[in-house]
């Protein structure tokens, strides 16, 4: 057995003008785990609907965060990769599930490097379908196509994990010795009907007030109870009081979606007193347009806009040296003999 590891992100667009970043849409929307629609259907909405308009708005955004050497999520991306490479006796890959470096070059250059087993970690701490289990669907579906011999391994979400927790409270320290009135968790939203599909009961997800705070199967695939739990372990290590914190899930695409909303949520806090806000982003791991656009200029403005001070964005753990040792544990929990 010759161990390799492969990390898996999202994606972004190969650059931020509207050719690409319609390219990067159009692959990203026509995801059934994202659009979770009949094909008609889905083809219908993604280019009849959003690609005649979406696309220019998206450029826009991405041009206020791109940076000289390329995406912010990429370039993070690859410096996490090239730090691992040089901390763990193994091949280490970096694969987006949209656009590039792809999943098939990424399998293609493990297999080259003569790895027979290995270890997927998705760069997302919590279960979704429409991230953490497409990234590792389509891994197996190319491994299997191009890597027949290829055994593939996969890190389970790691959302309270107590490397991850750490990792993620280490990170903010910082922003969290100032001096703030509220931290907002803000989560990645999803439509609520993903949480429906992914409950293996079919009998538990949202069908009550309470179902994230009782004991179910369902938790090991229900996003929402995943987001709770790092933040109940976040507020624990960090010794915050229950006045001190509030969530909420932004990026949303319809109403129907996991609330409360987060740009609604900056315009209520601002009105009712909240001058200084910090905002962190735990579904992120790197920072990305939705932390560094949608919450650090957009959400920013809107906040002072409606009365706040100040909003400050907790960066991403990006490359920070607990992070990195988070993922190097788990990497040698899944390989223990190879020092």
């Amino acid at each position: 057995m010759t161990p390799g590891l492969l990390l898996v992100n999202l994606g972004s667009p190969d650059s931020p003008s509207v050719p690409d970043v319609r390219r990067y849409l159009r692959e990203f929307l026509m995801d059934g785990r994202v659009i979770d629609m009949p094909w008609p259907v889905r083809f219908f909405i993604v280019n009849g609907v959003i690609l005649p308009f979406r696309p220019k708005q998206s450029a826009h955004a991405y041009q206020a965060i791109w940076t000289k050497e390329g995406s912010p999520l990429v370039v993070t991306s690859r410096r996490v990769q090239a730090e691992l490479q040089r901390r763990l006796p193994m091949p280490v890959e970096l694969a987006m599930r949209y656009q590039n470096p792809s999943i098939a070059s990424a399998v293609d250059a493990l297999r080259a490097r003569g790895v027979t087993e290995a270890l997927v970690i998705p760069l997302f701490p919590h279960f979704a379908m429409s991230s953490f289990e497409t990234a590792v669907e389509r891994v197996k579906e190319v491994a299997a196509a191009q890597a027949p011999g290829l055994t593939v391994r996969v890190q389970p979400p790691y959302y309270q994990d107590a490397d991850y927790i750490t990792a993620l409270v280490a990170s903010a320290e910082p922003w969290l010795k100032q001096d703030f009135d509220l931290l907002l968790f803000s989560f990645h939203g999803i439509p609520e009907r993903h949480l429906r599909k992914s409950d293996p009961t079919q009998a538990h997800c949202l069908r009550t007030a309470d179902c994230c705070n009782v004991a179910s199967e369902a938790h090991i695939f229900c996003y929402r109870h995943q987001c709770f739990a790092t933040v109940k372990a976040f507020v624990a290590k960090a010794g915050l009081s229950a006045s001190k914190y509030a969530i909420s899930f932004q990026s949303r695409l319809g109403r129907a979606w996991l609330k409360p909303f987060t740009d609604f949520e900056l315009e209520r806090f601002a009105k009712e007193g909240v001058k200084k806000l910090l905002v962190i982003c735990p579904a992120f791991v790197s920072d990305c347009l939705e932390t560094l656009e949608e919450i650090g200029i957009r959400g920013k403005e809107s906040f002072e806009q409606a009365g706040g001070q100040e909003l400050k964005l907790i960066p991403c753990m990006n490359e920070n040296s607990v992070w990195l040792q988070a993922l190097e544990n788990m990497v040698r929990r899944a390989f223990p003999a190879k020092k």
